[in-house]
């Protein structure tokens, strides 16, 4: 087939929108078919490893507000509910547990009490619910698979009563509570463990784990002995069982500035940007982007971004960014001089309840996650510490100064920087041949348990790229008008 290659993909498109009745049949109910931009995603069915569940995002923000989902050219353009994916989708067997047929992972329904690091690993061994008895503490990518920025953080809230908030997470199928307010606990103390442990250490050099709050929408690190006051740190636990590939990425270094993850199907810059964005110029930059022969690069969200974070890294321990060393990361010099590495924006608002809804989007740390953190508690003391992780998930404001913001936010004081850096996402289409790589990470499993990728050699790049690997796992992104904003 010979012609424009632009004109032969709006044909591609075409043809696919034409059939697209039948093979949406199998997607779960109530995923978005069509945006105002026209973007749609057509995924394959039952061959992803790896595969990520939408954010259920369906709202465009701008800096601040709700907005009409803006046209290709016009600002604010490229953000998370412009990007259909797979919509969450979830059975209920009736005996405790759930299925999300998205992922293939069975969950406990009712998490139960709240519980120690060390009960919630002895209590999967232990658990014989419905007759099965291979349960298992979730890592935090399985974990965060269950999120869903649908949720509203209760931060600005006045109104704080459970049952006009809305939590991270499906409360149709999984039973949720917020913190106990009668018991001294904040609203928002509704953490959950994750199996994965952080290879360095935060705070006053605590032993850390991951875990996800579903009631504020972050992952953070969190002490593994020491909670509030000294006391023994306390959460959920919700145990999980399945598909065990979850979570392991199958990267492969195509040789020309892209990196493919087979297990997701979809295809990275393997730079970053090199240079900080607010949250617009960050959609306008990878909206832009012409690379490798494509122009549909975006900006990932925020399942999407925390899905390439490499849990067996950390500054500290592998003088790295927690990311596999096929990605070329850019330093930076952090809030106290030292080197670091960039967060990156994702492209999902991070919704609250203050007068401006929709001034803060996700981003992921895949540096040091840095807060002024008091210490002690009360002294007036503040110390820039790693108090989160590399490889936490938190939110950022979209615009403004960080030097406003001198002591950070939060009880934390996590840094604001406002500037973060992106790294450009776009989906791979199975058609699309992937070059035989010269590097390919193979998944393994961490010391911590975490799902990650084993260590690569840096790529050496050759003349030409020879024969060609189809992905594992593909989706097909067709915009139906083309991605070309100047950044």
């Amino acid at each position: 087939m010979t012609g424009n290659p632009k004109t032969l993909y709006r044909t591609v498109a075409l043809l696919a929108l034409l059939l697209l009745p039948s093979i949406l049949t199998d997607q779960a109910k109530g995923a978005p078919a069509e945006h105002a931009t026209g973007v749609y995603a057509i995924q394959q069915s039952g061959t992803n490893t790896y595969k990520l569940v939408a954010t259920a995002q369906e709202d465009c923000w701008d800096d601040e507000r709700r907005i009409p989902c803006p046209e290709q050219g016009e600002a604010f353009f490229g953000q998370d509910a412009q990007s259909a994916g797979s919509s969450p989708s979830y059975a209920d067997h009736g005996d405790g547990t759930i299925t999300d047929l998205v992922t293939g992972l069975m969950w406990q329904k009712t998490p139960g009490r709240k519980m120690t690091y060390a009960e919630a690993l002895e209590g999967a061994p232990s658990l014989a619910l419905a007759d099965h008895e291979d349960w298992r503490l979730p890592t935090i990518k399985e974990l965060y698979s269950l999120i869903l920025f649908s949720g509203i953080d209760p931060s600005g809230a006045n109104d704080r009563d459970p049952a006009n908030l809305t939590p991270f997470i499906d409360t149709a199928f999984f039973d949720f509570e917020y913190g106990d307010t009668a018991a001294g606990e904040r609203i928002i103390d509704a953490q959950y463990w994750s199996s994965t442990e952080y290879v360095s250490t935060t705070m006053n050099r605590d032993a850390t784990v991951f875990g996800l709050n579903f009631a504020d929408g972050r992952i953070k690190g969190y002490p593994r002995e020491r909670g509030p006051g000294g006391s023994a740190n306390r959460q959920f636990a919700r145990y999980v069982r399945g598909n065990p590939d979850y979570g392991l990425n199958q990267l492969v270094d195509n040789g020309d500035g892209t990196i493919s993850d087979r297990a997701t199907g979809l295809m990275w810059m393997q730079d970053d940007s090199q240079r900080g964005y607010d949250w617009q110029g960050a959609l306008a930059y990878a909206e832009g982007l012409e690379h490798a022969g494509h122009d549909d690069w975006r900006l990932p969200n925020a399942k999407e971004l925390q899905s390439i974070v490499d849990y067996s890294r950390s500054p500290a321990t592998s003088s790295s960014a927690a990311i596999d060393p096929l990605f070329n990361t850019t330093p930076i010099t952090d809030e106290g001089g030292s080197q670091d590495y960039a967060s990156y924006w994702s492209s999902t608002t991070h919704v609250n309840m203050s007068r401006s809804p929709g001034a803060n989007a996700a981003y992921v740390a895949f540096g040091r996650a840095l807060g002024f953190m008091e210490m002690p508690p009360g002294s007036g003391n503040r110390q820039l510490l790693d108090v989160h992780g590399a490889g936490a998930q938190r939110s950022d404001p979209k615009s403004g100064d960080p030097a406003d913001w001198p002591q950070g936010h939060g009880p934390q004081g996590d840094v604001v920087r406002i500037y973060n850096h992106v790294r450009a996402v776009r989906f791979q289409p199975k058609t699309e041949a992937s070059p035989t790589p010269g590097v390919t990470s193979e998944p393994t499993a961490s010391p911590t348990g975490s799902p990650t990728t084993a260590p690569a050699t840096p790529w050496a790049p050759t003349a030409t790229p020879i024969g060609s690997t189809p992905p594992t796992t593909w989706s097909i992104h067709l915009p139906l008008a083309h991605h070309g904003i100047t950044p």
